[in-house]
């Protein structure tokens, strides 16, 4: 499984191809709030697709709304749960 810089530009990479993002990967900050103004301001139908795509990509279950808030909040925060499962 990918690690660091590598891991963080597959979950971009997923995420445009995924849920059709009208930009390019490398135009996503690790940092970058994946919800909300001022990010990349994807809404809750966006969210399901997403925890469907680090399922099948990433072999990393979201099991609750709650466990979700906390891990899609970002690529790194999505990178660091998928690294802590490892």
């Amino acid at each position: 499984m990918a690690q660091g810089a590598e891991l963080r530009q597959k979950i971009k990479e997923v995420m445009v191809e995924e849920l059709m993002l009208d930009f390019d990967a490398g135009e996503i900050a690790d940092e970058t709030a994946i919800f909300g103004a001022g990010g990349l301001g994807l809404d809750s139908v966006d969210a399901l697709q997403l925890v469907v795509a680090v399922e099948k990509h990433f072999g990393l279950k979201i099991a609750d709304a709650e466990k979700a808030k906390g891990v899609l909040q970002s690529v790194e925060t999505i990178a660091k749960a998928i690294e802590e499962k490892g």
